[in-house]
């Protein structure tokens, strides 16, 4: 969420008890930072540790995303921390081509509630999760998953071989287009005038008033859509209406990483547990030691996201197992056995596997390879199913070392496939123009 368009929403917002000691800082649009350089525009989102606004940076004329911390110590180590991250990466791409956000200021701003660590980043489109929301979860066309792959592999090379730094989140949440879908959203692209002054009667509690009225207006639209749905009941209506069908031509799929957070340097890492749940590797899972290919499991499970519409692995709790030793069958029933040296190699291990490396909890397996689900559940035709599946495998290797790095994914045939057939293409007309001639 650290500089999206839309991450934050009406239907989602922080709430207005996170604005206390310690906590967000309360912006109005107007409001002014960095002595007068940043003028906020309008809130683009928020997390549990900032909000994040769309500001416009006086010196350059320019639109900006900016990210405002809790005031509270614990919020301000996170930030600086997030802040070396950043501020390396950006020292190490002066021709801003390596596909992760750009660190442009930071500073600090003090407030009723504290004093806030701020970062000003280059503002960017929507999620992929947007994307993928706003495809409505159906199959995205292979060529643009390429595309997208193509940029989220050349950040992680970045990030592994020239910084030494894991990102440690990989999420289609964490990964942000270039450009907005909805040019409206785009404040050069809608040509919107920058607000340079605090509009009348925007005065302190503004904030505050804001989230009280959008609670109630929530409330309100769910009673309505309540009694809405009584009255179809009634009548008998059970017929819903079809989605049309979006079409993604025209929307520019080029992105990069974000949110660095949860990072760290491959030499000095401060946590055990990381990783978004569905996106997490067995090796976190088990506690067995982790570097830059949790990284890359991560990115197999956002591109399948991406194909497919559907997340690669969803555990849950079951009668008498919980959700790590769920996802652990899951992974096992798509990729086969996990090596007994890996099971059994975990400082957790013994929680979830027996010394024969069987599962303790769940036995009986039901095993769907990789290429047949794609067939089989997702339709793919066999040939592009089993590209996309022998592209996937290597990447969700249970034993971590044997996972390529994102610089020989980057190598891989599947991601040269639509240059390749577009050659081919060619070469067949060329071939019957000369038969004709």
């Amino acid at each position: 969420m650290s500089c999206s368009s839309s991450s934050g929403s009406e239907e989602d917002d922080e709430g207005f008890d996170s604005y206390r000691k310690g906590g967000y800082h309360a912006v109005r649009i107007g409001d002014q930072f960095s002595g007068g350089r940043y003028i906020a525009q309008r809130k683009l989102g928020w997390g549990q540790f900032s909000t994040v606004w769309l500001a416009y940076d006086t010196h350059t004329s320019s639109y900006v995303a900016l990210k405002i911390q809790k005031s509270a110590q614990h919020f301000s180590q996170a930030a600086l921390h997030e802040i070396e991250l950043l501020q390396a990466a950006a020292d190490g791409d002066t021709e801003n081509t390596k596909c992760v956000v750009r660190l442009i200021d930071d500073f600090k701003h003090a407030g009723p509630n504290g004093q806030h660590l701020c970062m000003v980043l280059e503002f960017l489109g929507d999620s992929l999760l947007r994307l993928i929301k706003y495809n409505r979860y159906k199959a995205m066309e292979l060529n643009k998953v390429r595309e997208i792959c193509k940029c989220i592999l050349t950040g992680l090379d970045y990030l592994h071989r020239e910084l030494g730094m894991i990102h440690s989140d990989l999420k289609p949440e964490n990964i942000l287009l270039c450009s907005t879908i909805d040019a409206a959203k785009d404040p050069i692209r809608s040509g919107l005038t920058p607000i340079l002054e605090k509009p009348e009667g925007n005065q302190n509690g503004a904030a505050t008033m804001n989230l009280i009225e959008k609670k109630l207006k929530r409330r309100a639209r769910r009673a309505v859509a309540k009694i809405s749905g009584r009255r179809v009941s009634i009548v008998g209506l059970s017929e819903t209406p079809t989605k049309t069908v979006r079409s993604l031509d025209g929307i520019d799929v080029k992105c990069k990483v974000v949110d660095f957070g949860n990072a760290c340097w491959a030499d000095n890492k401060f946590a055990e547990e990381i990783q978004t749940r569905q996106y997490r590797a067995p090796e976190v899972i088990l506690q067995s030691g982790y570097s830059f290919s949790v990284d890359m499991w991560s990115f197999a499970c956002t591109a399948f996201e991406l194909a497919t519409g559907d997340m690669l692995f969803a555990p849950k709790d079951g009668n008498g197992y919980g959700e790590d030793e769920d996802h652990l069958a899951l992974m096992m029933e798509l990729l086969g056995k996990i090596p007994r040296k890996i099971a059994i190699g975990g400082a957790r291990s013994k929680d979830y596997f027996d010394r024969h490396g069987d599962l303790k909890r769940i036995r009986r397996l039901k095993y769907w390879p990789l290429d047949r689900l794609l067939t089989d559940k997702y339709k793919l035709p066999e040939a592009e199913a089993r590209e996309f599946a022998e592209f996937l495998c290597p990447i969700l290797a249970f034993e971590p070392e044997k996972r390529p790095t994102a610089q020989q994914c980057l190598q891989h045939p599947w991601l040269n496939l639509r240059a390749q057939n577009n050659e081919d293409h060619v070469e067949g007309q060329m071939s019957n123009l000369q038969i004709k001639g």
